[in-house]
C-alpha cells in the first residue's frame, strides 16, 4: 500500500521506517526541511538501536523518502498516519492539538479520492470524531477521507521491536472497510499471531489515554516506594 506518515520525530520517524520494513510504499512528511533532508541521507535525528540500519535499509530498498509537502503526500497516500505531537499545554492539564489540526487542516483540501487518515497520537477522547468532522467539510472527497485511530505504544529502547512485532494492535475503526484497510497494512504482523483488538474510535482514543495513566501511576508509586 501507499502510506504516508506525518511528523517525523521519535514515533513517526520510526513508525516510516517500519511500514516500509513490512513492505509497503512511505513517504514521511515533517514541516521541518532540514530533518527531512537528513532522513532521505539516511541520517538518524535520534537515538534508538537498530533504527539507523532499518532507515538505511528501506532508503535503498527504495520504499521509503521523504517530504514537507502535504499537498504531496495526499496525492501519493492511500492511508495517512498522524503521528505530530500533543505534548501537554503550558499552564494547563489539556493537550495541546495544534499539530493535530494543523495536519488535517493542510492536507484535507488536497484529499480528492477516498483515503484514511490513522491517528497514533495521545489524544483527548473524542478527537477523531471532531478530525473525521473538520476533514469531510474540508476535503473535496468529503466523507470518504475517513478518520481511524491506532495508538501506539512504543517503549524507549525497544521502538524498532515494538513497531515491528507490538504485544498488541488496538485498531479504531467507524466501519468494516475501515478496519479491513487498518488490517490490510498490518497484516504481516497479523499473520505473526499478533493479538488485536478491534473496536469504535473512541475506545481507541481511551485505550491510550489509560495506558499512559497507567503507567504514571506505576512510576509514581514505585518512586514513593522507593
Amino acid at each position: 500500500m501507499r502510506i504516508t506518515v506525518i511528523g517525523t520525530g521519535y514515533l513517526g520517524a520510526v513508525h516510516a521506517a517500519g511500514m516500509a520494513q513490512l513492505g509497503h510504499d512511505v513517504l514521511g512528511v515533517d514541516v521541518d526541511a532540514a530533518k527531512t533532508d537528513r532522513l532521505a541521507l539516511g541520517h538518524s535525528p535520534i537515538y534508538e538501536p537498530g533504527f539507523p540500519e532499518l532507515l538505511r535499509g528501506n532508503l535503498d530498498a527504495g520504499r521509503l523518502r521523504f517530504t514537507t509537502s502535504l499537498q504531496e503526500a495526499a496525492e501519493f497516500g492511500e492511508v495517512h498516519f498522524i503521528c505530530v505531537g500533543t505534548p501537554q499545554c503550558a499552564g494547563s492539564a489539556a493537550a495541546d492539538m495544534r499539530h493535530v489540526d494543523a495536519v488535517v487542516q493542510g492536507l484535507a483540501p488536497h484529499l480528492h479520492r477516498p483515503c484514511l487518515l490513522v491517528g497514533k497520537s495521545t489524544v483527548p477522547v473524542g478527537t477523531a470524531s471532531r478530525l473525521a468532522g473538520m476533514a469531510a467539510s474540508l476535503a473535496p472527497v468529503g466523507g470518504q477521507a475517513e478518520v481511524a485511530w491506532d495508538p501506539e505504544f512504543l517503549r524507549e529502547g525497544f521502538a524498532v521491536n515494538d513497531t515491528l512485532h507490538p504485544d498488541r494492535l488496538v485498531l479504531g475503526a467507524a466501519s468494516r472497510r475501515t478496519e479491513a484497510i487498518l488490517r490490510n497494512v498490518y497484516a504481516k504482523i497479523l499473520e505473526a499471531g499478533t493479538p488485536c483488538i478491534c473496536t469504535d474510535v473512541v475506545t481507541a482514543e481511551l485505550v491510550k489515554v489509560a495506558a499512559n495513566a497507567f503507567l504514571a501511576t506505576k512510576i509514581s508509586f514505585i518512586n514513593a516506594i522507593s
